[in-house]
């Protein structure tokens, strides 16, 4: 009788074992962890509009050029990211996530799409050195008006780009970023300068080639800044004239120590064509003492045209080597 008893009572025990298990798994398989709730982290800073601006740890942004995109995602925001321009996606592997939507173009982003896309913050440009920027200034009330959040940013120089990055990890978070990809390249850009700047203010011409012509470029923008800093000198601060008109029989004329040209087209075949075209066809060109003396260098397109970021002193260098003939 005691054997039937316990018998009984371990098949009874085993039954309420295989049933708790079954609940359990069944628990297990049919509910969802619920999506952390993104952490509060109120900022409020200045943009370069002069603007004050309050964000909440931002879960859905846009940006609205290429190099903003890789500042924003060197920011440890790059899982936030949810549109940004062609030039962000297409061009250049910037470590932004696959799906992110296209808003159209740089030169004119599309903002219904933007919109559409729900953004609690989007990130554009002002910087008044061309008619884009003057473009996305308009932006900022359509998008005030469908109550979303905009920051706008102007990235020349080397500060600058310390200066956005600063912002951006302060709104992520990430202030470890900041050191790695801002105060570390800072260190090393000083260096470089430190110990590689020409004596003697060796003279240069920065030009930029396009389909309709060429376009020389002032000290103050992004590669001629880094020339003079590294100790040379922009012909073209002592002849304004030539940025409203400047031919190669102008360049001879002056014969710079150093001639740069950026390429500019829609691809490789469209740069080669205007360099050729505007540049290496013509008399004038093979005269020059620099092309003679192979100081005639076509800059790198990825670095000198869109921003260097976390690379500017890798940009540097290259500009310090062709100075020192390295």
């Amino acid at each position: 009788m005691k054997t039937k008893l316990l018998s009984f009572a371990m098949m009874a025990l085993v039954l309420v074992s295989c049933f708790m298990s079954a609940c359990t798994n069944k628990n297990t398989t049919t509910t969802d962890t619920p999506d952390p709730t993104p952490v509060s982290r109120e900022y409020t800073f200045t943009d370069d509009l002069g603007r004050s601006v309050t964000v909440n740890n931002p879960q859905r942004v846009v940006t609205v050029m290429g190099s903003f995109a890789e500042i924003y995602a060197l920011a440890g925001g790059a899982e936030t990211i949810v549109g940004s321009t062609d030039d962000t996606i297409d061009t250049r592997d910037l470590g932004i996530p696959s799906d992110v939507a296209k808003i159209g173009s740089y030169l004119k982003p599309n903002v219904e799409a933007i919109i559409a896309l729900n953004p609690d913050l989007v990130i554009l440009t002002s910087s008044t050195a061309d008619t884009v920027a003057a473009d996305q200034k308009t932006y900022s009330d359509l998008f005030s008006d469908a109550g979303i959040n905009t920051a706008y940013f102007t990235v020349t120089h080397f500060p600058d780009y310390l200066h956005m990055l600063k912002i951006c990890t302060d709104i992520t978070g990430k202030t470890d970023a900041y050191k790695k990809y801002g105060l570390d390249v800072q260190e090393r850009v000083n260096k470089i300068i430190a110990d590689n700047k020409v004596s003697g203010s060796p003279t240069y011409m920065l030009l930029i080639t396009y389909s309709a012509g060429i376009r020389p470029q002032q000290t103050s923008s992004m590669t001629g800044n880094m020339l003079t800093e590294l100790g040379a000198h922009n012909i073209i601060d002592d002849h304004p004239s030539y940025l409203r008109q400047l031919s190669m029989e102008m360049v001879l004329e002056e014969d710079p120590d150093y001639l740069f040209v950026i390429a500019m087209g829609n691809d490789s075949e469209a740069m080669e064509k205007a360099l050729k075209d505007n540049i290496t066809s013509q008399p004038a060109f093979n005269s020059l003492t620099c092309v003679k003396e192979g100081r005639y260098h076509v800059l790198p397109y990825d670095t000198f045209m869109f921003k260097p970021n976390d690379k500017w002193d890798e940009a540097y260098q290259y500009l310090a080597d062709i100075l020192n003939g390295k």
